[in-house]
């Protein structure tokens, strides 16, 4: 089954720059560190992907340290004219609300993996990277849930 309905492919895929999922990961101190990720797609039914500009860069932080093959991430994505309220559609009814939750897999060498995320993030993003120098980030779900954590696969979405 899949954990992503088709109906938020476009979505997630073009949530930048008005949508921008968060990111986040439990440091070694236990405190989250959420970050915003302007890069993540939808990588497949059951797989978010993103892409890292890399360590070692002016930007490098937190997150980018923590994350290695295995690390648990959360993923959240808003978009308030998906929820019921402030005249949205209701196709997320709380509040326009998903997350998900999965485990990563780095890809640093090129390859299919990393094509198809640099190939399908915004192009804004790859601008930032230009030297192409960073590396690609899968999220292999293990569930996929509104803000009531009702399974997203439970929605009907669009009519």
């Amino acid at each position: 089954m899949s954990l992503i309905p088709d109906w938020m492919v476009e979505p997630i895929n073009n949530a930048f720059p008005k949508n921008v999922c968060l990111v986040g990961v439990t440091l070694e101190d236990g405190y989250a560190q959420i970050s915003p990720r302007g890069s993540i797609i939808v990588y497949d039914e059951n797989t978010l992907a993103y892409w890292d500009r890399g360590s070692g860069r002016p930007h490098e932080g937190k997150t980018t340290a923590i994350v290695a093959d295995g690390t648990k991430m959360t993923v959240y994505y808003r978009n308030v004219e998906f929820g019921k309220n402030n005249n949205g559609n209701g196709m997320l009814p709380g509040g326009g609300i998903a997350r998900f939750y999965g485990t990563t897999e780095v890809h640093t060498e090129e390859g299919d993996i990393r094509e198809k995320v640099w190939n399908t993030m915004h192009p804004k993003e790859r601008e930032n990277d230009s030297d192409k120098l960073g590396f690609a980030v899968l999220i292999r779900l293990e569930r996929a849930t509104q803000l009531s954590n009702k399974p997203l696969s439970s929605l009907p979405g669009p009519s």
